[in-house]
Formats: structure tokens, C-alpha cells, sequence
């Protein structure tokens, strides 16, 4: 059985793991830095990304968003697919592909990451607190960084 987290679910609580998930992919999908605030775990977070390297803190997450997500001219719409979630008392981690689209007025890019999340409860309801994702076709990571930080790349396969 497939499994995928849109954000787009009609149901979103962030007190169960998969609502915690579906709201981070809501907030990214929508691009609304202040959903995504709610979701990350302030200054314990922690990211690597493929285009801004390690981010430490909401702070760092919230500049790369704003630097590639909000400023490219890109469009990106991004979903998470045969994940599975390993859970504790206090923490869960997500271990899926994520698959996305990149589009421009020119170039339509669609790519795949491997990516984990790990969540901890705070404060009544799960937060990420850290997030790794990795491209692993390097032909298709340098189209995919360049789309985004560009609008534009030399080829697409």
C-alpha cells in the first residue's frame, strides 16, 4: 500500500505524527512561513538542505525558506511518499521519498529526495526538530539547484 502526505488533507491535527506531517507539507506547499514556524521547533531545529547546507535553529530555517522558497521564481509543490514512522513516548521519526515539481514559465522539473524528519512533543503537539534530505542523481540535483536559485537551467532529462 502507497502512502502519501499532500498536505492537502481535510484533516490536520498536529497532536498524531501524520497530521504533523501534513501540516509542515500545507505550510510548504502554501508557502506560509508562519505555519511553518508553528511546526519547527524553534531553536532546537535543525536542517540540511541541498541548497543551504545546515541550518541551526528557526532563525537559519526561516532565512533559507525565505531565500529559495519565497524569492525564487521557481513554483514548488512538494509531497511524501512510502514513508514510515517510528515512534517513542516523546519523539517520531519519518523516513520517506519526497517527490516534487518545480516549475518556471520556461522549465518543469520533477525530482525526488530521500528524506527524515524527527519530531519531538513540545508543548502539546509534535515539532520537527530536524530534517535531512538528500538528491541522488547528481545530474538531477544541479538542474534542481539551479531551477530554483535561477528560474532557468541548461538542460532538463
Amino acid at each position: 500500500m502507497t502512502r502519501v502526505i499532500t498536505g492537502d488533507e481535510e484533516l490536520i491535527d498536529p497532536r498524531t505524527p501524520e497530521g504533523a506531517l501534513a501540516e509542515f507539507y500545507r505550510a510548504f506547499n502554501s508557502r506560509d512561513l508562519a505555519l511553518m514556524e508553528q511546526n519547527w521547533g524553534g531553536d532546537e531545529a535543525v536542517l540540511y538542505h541541498e541548497l543551504g547546507g545546515v541550518r541551526n535553529g528557526w532563525t537559519e530555517i526561516r532565512e533559507l525558506y525565505e531565500q529559495t522558497l519565497l524569492s525564487s521564481p521557481a513554483g514548488v509543490l512538494m509531497t511524501f511518499h512510502d514513508y514510515r514512522i517510528d515512534r517513542s513516548a516523546d519523539t517520531f521519526f519519518a523516513v520517506g521519498l519526497e517527490r516534487g515539481l518545480l516549475r518556471t514559465q520556461k522549465d518543469v522539473l520533477e525530482f525526488r529526495i530521500r528524506a527524515s524528519r524527527l519530531f519531538g512533543w513540545r508543548g502539546g503537539r509534535w515539532r520537527q526538530i530536524h530534517h535531512h534530505g538528500s538528491i541522488e542523481e547528481p545530474e538531477l540535483l544541479a538542474n534542481y539547484q539551479t531551477l530554483v536559485l535561477t528560474g532557468q537551467t541548461a538542460s532538463l532529462t
